[in-house]
């Protein structure tokens, strides 16, 4: 593969160290004016000045004069594989309908499994096809992606064994989730007990045996899964291979960022009920805060996870776009950034942090992907802007220009 070389960028942001970035560390960029990045079979091979980098014999030249580098974005929680649309409830919650209301009449998460039983596993990933364009062509180069929408044992496996094909098919890397115990399904309504069995004696094994993901996540919440029964899913989870990961504190604070924490969870993911006491106590564990604004602001909800309180507290503050057809149907990085800093007050540099190196913490990955460095996997944006603060700032513009994916160009726009 011959070299690229990009060159002249405004800002190259590099977000270079190994550590997740907590309190002020957040803001710390590392960026380089006038940058260039010198990419060789697929890595990062130098980052520098513009003016440190000579002419190269078979090289592709890629101007960034007038633009902002960053490391993809790493999208870590995301329900990308799904059938059906959900513009319906969409227009009743506008009319004042609440996600409970419509969840109870048999709509909501039950209402996406439906279609997605219904459909193929070739039907899925022609749909997941078009997802993962979505995301590049906003930035995004890696994806955690959850199950869910089964809810049976083969379906559950056809969404996974759909992720992997994604993975292994197109540029985008997709790393799968298992999230069995996202809701109970209509056949099990007056059994949840049965279904709870279903998922930890029947569901975590196949899934197991065919190594079709890395974590498991519980939608723990007062009407969808206890904290005991989470718990019991979480460590049969656990001893079959798969780490936790969990939806905590969305609607209701129930307990569920202490679990989190009790079961040695890599993140909990919404936290937007969370309180002080339980904010001090994920800031003594390992457990990496996920915050979805995303699924606030569709929702037309007021109340944002507190992001000011942990990164003051210092906890390593993760963003994600919770991309799913009925919360949050957005994979568009850029426009959660601009959430987060409008109405968690989050700043620029703290956005993009928690959106590359933070983010691919917790998927395992920050040794190779989250920042640019020399040896990483050249996974790069350049953004139509000369400040990176532009990107948040003018919102609702997709301003990626050049996505690079394994140091292929996977996106330019225009076409």
């Amino acid at each position: 593969m011959s070299r690229i070389l990009i060159a002249n960028a405004s800002q190259v942001v590099t977000l270079a160290g190994a550590s997740p970035r907590k309190g002020e560390a957040m803001r710390d960029l590392g960026i380089i004016e006038d940058g260039a990045i010198l990419v060789h079979n697929g890595r990062i091979e130098a980052v520098g000045k513009t003016a440190q980098f000579e002419d190269f014999p078979d090289i592709e030249f890629i101007n960034a004069a007038g633009c902002v580098v960053l490391p993809g974005f790493v999208d870590a929680h995301t329900h990308a594989i799904f059938a059906g649309t959900r513009e319906n409830e969409y227009e009743q919650r506008i009319a004042g309908a609440t996600y409970q209301e419509i969840a109870a009449k048999g709509g909501g998460i039950r209402s996406t499994v439906r279609a997605t039983r219904a459909a193929s596993e070739e039907d899925l990933f022609e749909i997941g096809k078009r997802h993962v364009q979505w995301f590049l062509s906003h930035g995004t180069t890696t994806i955690e992606a959850k199950s869910g929408y089964g809810l049976t044992v083969e379906d559950e496996l056809k969404i996974l064994r759909t992720i992997q094909r994604l993975n292994d098919e197109t540029p985008l890397d997709l790393i799968g989730t298992f999230l069995g115990a996202h809701e109970v399904p209509d056949e099990y309504r007056n059994n949840r007990k049965g279904y709870l069995r279903l998922v930890v004696e029947e569901m975590l094994p196949a899934v197991a045996k065919e190594d079709l993901a890395k974590y498991c996540d519980v939608f723990c919440e007062s009407n969808v899964f206890s904290i005991d029964e989470s718990r019991e899913v979480l460590q049969r989870a656990q001893s079959q291979g798969l780490r936790p990961r969990f939806h905590a504190d969305q609607l209701t604070l129930c307990g569920g960022a202490e679990l989190a924490v009790e079961v040695g969870a890599v993140s909990a993911d919404h936290l937007e009920q969370i309180d002080d006491v339980t904010i001090e106590k994920l800031n003594s564990s390992k457990v990496m805060p996920v915050l979805l604004p995303g699924s606030v602001f569709h929702l037309g909800l007021a109340k944002y996870a507190p992001a000011r309180k942990m990164i003051d507290a210092g906890l390593p503050v993760v963003l994600a776009t919770d991309f799913n057809p009925g919360s949050s149907p957005t994979p568009n990085m850029q426009m959660i950034l601009s959430i987060a800093c409008t109405q968690m007050r989050m700043t620029p540099a703290e956005v993009i942090t928690a959106s590359t190196i933070n983010a691919a913490h917790t998927l395992g990955r920050a040794s190779s992907i989250g920042t640019i460095e020399v040896g990483k996997q050249a996974d790069l944006v350049i953004f139509d802007c000369d400040d990176y603060r532009q990107i948040p700032y003018f919102f609702g513009v997709n301003h990626a220009r050049t996505v690079v994916k394994n140091g292929a160009v996977v996106y330019s726009k225009g076409e």
